[in-house]
């Protein structure tokens, strides 16, 4: 793969705070690349050290294989889009796309016909006499994205630039914020703390966790198949069980939970009988039918379920397997007509999961 962008071993320190602490990772052309975290864990620290805003303390960053650790923002090939759009409030849409041009001076002739594009591009067509404050929040951002654009950058850094939109506009968003991405064919940087537009929008995902990266990879790969308890808590929703192998026969390990459930799972670690275990399962894995029901799954247990949270289109329901061993349980909504809901508080029910949905953690 070629790659537009390269972090190697870049350290970030501000005094004695360890922003971002030696990380490499490597961003391809034309992807769409996220940084995933929770605030304070040094995504946006490494997005304005690819910008050019702040300096490495330590470690080089290259864009197309030249380094550009020590250059300023203009003398690199990026621009950048924040959350606030910075627009101009005193420019008119054609004129906040076009500011970025008249500096460098493009003539004026060029210039009319590139904020054209751009504009039919972002889908603002007549709306380029326009004022900031005459446009929606998601008519804003088209106008900091074209403006960016226009520019036609090897980079464009995006630093939360859903995060001001109501929910229903940022979702409507995220489909043409990726759409607008494979148009234009530009290598996308994008920070975020919202694990659902990381998992909508990019081809890979970077985690980060206390200046770290936690993990790389696909957003099904992220999702699936979590490598921490971090990863797994900070993704979607995760069960937890920890226990000791009670018996190893090829990739089949017997367990028995610290609440006292035997069950099985299946990895390829080269687990030990009596080695301690920490394993995640999501939510929706589990299977959850009457007391009358079979299941030829192998691991199955009797519960009581606990509570329920009707969600809509889901129903979450929290089901005791022991008395410490309480999970996360979630089922569509099939509801008909006045068929009441399948489940209620009290009720036992017969849970089982497939050893293969069993995710083991590193410690």
């Amino acid at each position: 793969m070629d790659y537009t962008v390269e972090l190697r071993q870049v350290t970030k320190r501000f005094a004695d705070v360890t922003a971002v602490n030696n990380i490499s990772l490597q961003v391809g052309a034309g992807e769409f690349f996220s940084l995933l975290g929770p605030s304070g864990c040094g995504k946006t620290t490494t997005l304005r050290m690819i910008a050019g805003f702040e300096e490495p303390t330590s470690g080089d960053i290259l864009i197309n294989s030249r380094n550009v650790s020590n250059k300023r923002p203009y003398e690199r090939s990026v621009n950048t889009v924040f959350q606030n759009y910075a627009l101009f409030p005193h420019l008119s849409v054609a004129g906040n796309i076009a500011f970025g041009l008249q500096r460098q001076k493009v003539p004026a002739p060029e210039i009319t016909g590139r904020v054209d594009e751009a504009l039919d591009l972002v889908r603002l067509k007549g709306m380029e006499n326009r004022f900031p404050r005459q446009l929606s929040g998601g008519q804003q951002q088209r106008v900091a994205l074209a403006r960016a654009l226009i520019l036609h950058p090897e980079v464009l850094l995006l630093d939360e630039p859903l995060g001001a939109l109501d929910l229903k506009l940022r979702k409507e968003m995220q489909i043409e914020l990726k759409s607008l991405q494979e148009k234009v064919g530009i290598t996308f940087i994008y920070v975020t703390h919202d694990q659902e537009e990381a998992l909508t929008m990019s081809d890979r995902i970077a985690v980060m966790a206390d200046g770290r990266l936690a993990q790389v990879g696909t957003p099904e790969e992220i999702y699936e198949f979590p490598k921490t308890g971090f990863v797994a808590e900070f993704i979607g929703e995760s069960n937890f069980f920890s226990g000791a192998v009670t018996a190893v026969s090829g990739e089949k390990i017997e367990m028995k939970t610290s609440g006292g459930l035997k069950l099985m799972l299946r990895a390829n670690a080269g687990l030990a009988t009596g080695q301690r275990v920490k394993f995640s399962i999501r939510p929706e894995k589990f299977r959850v039918q009457p007391m009358d029901g079979d299941s030829e799954l192998a691991n199955r247990f009797v519960g009581e379920v606990t509570h329920k949270i009707y969600l809509g289109e889901v129903i979450d329901y929290i089901i005791a397997l022991s008395a410490s061993d309480r999970i996360k349980v979630y089922l569509k909504n099939k509801r008909t007509g006045d068929r009441p809901a399948v489940f209620a508080p009290g009720d036992k029910v017969l849970v089982s999961w497939h050893p293969d949905d069993c995710v083991i953690l590193a410690e």
